[in-house]
C-alpha cells in the first residue's frame, strides 16, 4: 500500500499536472471506496483463494472471471515489478555511478529473495510484512511533522490552472497506488477470521493510507520547487533533504527501498493465487494448483516471479504503471458488477456477514466514473488494455482442457426474468460448501436427519386437519404404517396440547411403536395452514414421528430447531427460498450449537 505510489509517482504526476497532484491522488482514493464496500462484501460471502477471480466467475460465468484473474494477477505483478525497479534505483544513492544493467540485477535479486521467503509459506512473509509496514508509516508521519512547518503555500499558486481533466487523467495514472488496498482479496482463503479482519483491514487502511499520502504529498509539493520536483524520482526524499539535510534523504530513502521491499513481497503473494484458482477450475495447466510441504501455491510464486524479472529486464517505468493503473480500474468495474448480480440473483446460500452500503447506488456510480477515468487515461492506456484482454480471452477461448463446471449468478438473474430455471444449480450447492468451510459447520445427527427428510411446498391454503391427513398419507408410505392410525394420533396429540410453538411456527409430533424411528417431513405453507384457536397461519411446519426411544433425540431435535427459527432474517430466507433444496439449505446452514454426536 505504501511504497512507490508515494515514493516515486508523486514527481511523475506532479510533472504532469502541477501542485493539483494531491487532488489527483486524493480523487483516486476516494474511487477506491465502491470496489473496497464491494470486496469486503464478496469476500465475506466467498472467502476463497484467487479472490477476484472467485467471485466474478461465479456471479458473471467463467469467462469474464479468468478475465477478472488474468487482470488481477497481471496488475499486480506490473506494480510489484514497479517495486523492484525502484529498489535498484534508489541503490543510485550508495553507489552514484551504477548503470541501468546494474540496477536491474538488483532489483531481480530482491525479487529472487521474497520468492523464497513466500515458498516459505504466507504467515512467514506476513511477518515480516507486518514489521515493513509498520516502520513505513512511522517514517511517514516524522515526515510529515518534519515538514509541516516548513511548507511554503506560495508552491501551491495555479492550483486550477490546467483545468479539470488533466487531474481526472492523473488520477488515472496514480490509481494503481491505492491497488494495495484490496489486494487481501488473493489470499481471503489464508486469512483468520475472513468475515470480520478482511472489511476491518480494508476500512482501516484506507484511512490511514489517505490520510498519509494526503499529507506526504502536501508537505512535499510545499517544500520542493517546482522545478526540482518535477525532475526527480526520489521525491520525498529530496523533501527530506530540504529540512533535514542529508540524514533526513537518507532516513527516507532508506524507508523508500523498505516501501519497495513491502510491495514486492506482498505482491508476490497475492498475485500468485489467481492462478491457483483458475487451475483449480481447469482454466490453466493442472500443476497450477499443486502445494509444497508449507501448504503454498509454488507454482504459481515461480510463475509470477518469472513474469516479475520479465517486466524488470524489459519495460518502461511509466508505461508499465500507466498499464497495471488501466488495467486495475478494469478489474474493479467488473468487481462492482460481480456485487450487483449476486445481489440480484437472490441466491438463499449467498450470505455476506457484511453488506455494502448504498447499494446499488454507490456500485452503479463507481462503474460510470471508472469508465470515465479509464477513458481519460489516453489511448496508450486503452490499447494496452484492449490488447490484454483480447490476448486474455484467446487463452480462454483455445485452451484445450477448459470445462464449463459452474453455473453463475448471471444465469439466476436470467431465471428470475424469464420465470423458469436453467440447467443445474451447481453455484447454490458450491456456495453452500463454501459457508459450511466460513462456518466451520460440522454435520451432526440433526443435520442428516434433515438431508433424509422429505420436504413439501404447499401453495394454497389448507386446514389444519387437511394438513395433517396429507402428512399422515406422506408418514404412512415413509414407515409402512397405517395413515388413518397415524392421521388419529395427530388430532389426538393436537387436542391435549397445540403444536403451535410461536407465531407461524409449528412442530405437530406423534410418538409410535417400535424401536430407532425418527422421521421429519419439512413443510413450507406458502398461503399458511389454519390451526384452531390461531388467527394468524401457519408457514413453517416440523411434521416429526418417532418412537419411545428416541425421546432423548426428540429434546435435542427441538433444541436445534428452537435456534435455527430464532435466527433474525430466518423467515426471511424460508419464504424466499426459492426451491426445496434452498429449503434444506436455509436449515442446514443455520447458526446453531452442533455437537459430533446427537443420540
Amino acid at each position: 500500500m505504501i511504497s512507490s505510489g508515494l515514493f516515486v509517482l508523486p514527481a511523475i504526476a506532479f510533472a504532469k499536472v502541477g501542485p493539483a497532484v494531491i487532488l489527483s491522488y486524493m480523487l483516486a482514493g476516494f474511487l477506491v471506496i465502491p470496489t473496497m464496500f464491494a470486496k469486503a462484501e464478496l469476500l465475506t460471502a466467498m472467502p476463497k483463494a484467487g479472490g477476484d477471480y472467485f467471485y466474478i466467475s461465479r456471479s458473471m460465468g467463467v469467462a469474464n472471471g479468468f478475465l477478472g484473474g488474468v487482470s488481477n494477477w497481471f496488475s499486480l505483478s506490473c506494480k510489484s515489478a514497479f517495486a523492484l525497479v525502484g529498489i535498484g534505483a534508489f541503490a543510485s544513492l550508495i553507489y552514484p555511478q551504477i548503470t541501468e544493467m546494474q540496477m536491474d540485477i538488483i532489483s531481480a535479486l530482491f525479487c529472487v529473495i521474497f520468492t523464497v521467503v513466500n515458498l516459505k509459506g504466507v504467515e512467514l512473509a506476513a511477518k515480516y510484512q507486518i514489521w515493513l509496514v509498520s516502520f513505513l508509516i512511522a517514517v511517514c508521519v516524522i515526515y510529515i511533522m518534519w515538514g509541516l512547518p516548513e511548507v511554503r503555500i506560495d508552491h501551491y499558486r495555479g492550483f486550477f490552472d490546467g483545468g479539470f481533466l488533466p487531474i481526472l487523467s492523473t488520477a488515472g495514472l496514480v490509481f494503481v497506488s491505492f491497488g494495495g488496498l484490496t489486494k487481501v482479496a488473493s489470499i481471503a482463503e489464508e486469512v483468520k477470521d475472513p468475515t470480520r479482519n478482511i472489511p476491518l483491514g480494508m476500512i482501516l487502511a484506507w484511512g490511514v493510507v489517505m490520510t498519509l499520502y494526503a499529507l506526504a504529498i502536501f508537505v512535499t509539493v510545499g517544500v520542493l520547487a517546482p522545478a526540482t520536483l518535477s525532475a526527480t524520482l526520489m521525491p520525498l526524499s529530496a523533501g527530506a533533504e530540504v529540512f533535514e539535510g542529508k540524514a533526513g534523504a537518507a532516513v527516507l530513502a532508506f524507508g523508500a527501498i523498505l516501501a519497495f521491499v513491502s510491495t514486492a513481497n506482498a505482491g508476490i503473494m497475492t498475485a500468485s493465487r489467481a492462478p491457483l484458482a483458475m487451475s483449480r477450475d481447469k482454466l490453466l495447466p493442472p500443476f497450477f494448483s499443486k502445494l509444497n510441504g508449507n501448504g503454498v501455491p509454488y507454482w504459481p510464486i515461480l510463475f509470477t516471479s518469472a513474469a516479475m524479472l520479465a517486466m524488470i529486464f524489459a519495460f518502461d517505468i511509466e508505461k508499465l504503471v500507466k498499464v497495471a493503473s488501466a488495467i486495475m480500474i478494469a478489474l474493479f468495474i467488473l468487481a462492482n458488477a460481480a456485487l450487483i448480480f449476486m445481489r440480484e440473483s437472490h441466491l438463499a446460500n449467498y450470505r455476506p456477514v457484511f453488506r455494502a452500503p448504498l447499494y446499488p447506488y454507490l456500485q452503479i456510480v463507481g462503474i460510470i466514473l471508472y469508465a470515465a477515468l479509464l477513458a481519460s487515461m489516453g489511448a496508450f492506456a486503452l490499447k494496452a488494455t484492449g490488447l490484454f484482454f483480447g490476448a486474455s480471452l484467446l487463452w480462454y477461448l483455445i485452451y484445450p482442457y477448459r470445462t464449463e463446471v459452474k453455473k453463475s449468478a448471471l444465469i439466476h438473474v436470467v431465471e428470475r426474468v424469464i420465470g423458469r430455471q436453467i440447467k443445474t444449480n451447481t453455484l447454490s450447492r458450491e456456495l453452500k460448501n463454501v459457508l459450511r468451510e466460513r462456518d466451520s459447520i460440522m454435520e451432526d445427527r440433526f443435520d442428516i436427519i434433515v438431508k433424509e427428510s422429505l420436504i413439501m411446498d404447499i401453495e394454497d391454503e389448507m386446514s389444519a386437519h387437511d394438513f395433517f391427513k396429507n402428512i399422515s398419507a406422506r408418514f404412512a408410505g415413509l414407515l409402512a404404517r397405517d395413515a388413518g392410525e397415524l392421521y388419529g394420533q395427530f388430532i389426538e396429540r393436537e387436542k391435549i396440547s397445540a403444536t403451535v410453538i410461536k407465531k407461524g411456527l409449528a412442530i405437530p409430533h406423534i410418538i409410535i411403536d417400535g424401536e430407532k424411528i425418527f422421521t421429519m417431513i419439512l413443510v413450507r405453507a406458502k398461503k399458511g395452514v389454519i390451526f384452531p384457536d390461531n388467527s394468524e397461519p401457519v408457514k413453517t411446519l416440523f411434521a416429526i414421528v418417532a418412537s419411545g426411544d428416541e425421546r432423548n433425540f426428540y429434546l435435542r431435535a427441538l433444541m436445534a430447531i428452537a435456534e435455527i427459527v430464532q435466527e433474525k432474517d430466518f423467515e426471511e430466507k424460508w419464504c424466499a427460498a426459492a426451491s426445496k433444496a434452498d429449503l434444506e439449505d436455509v436449515i442446514l446452514l443455520a447458526s446453531r450449537k452442533r455437537e459430533e454426536v446427537l443420540i
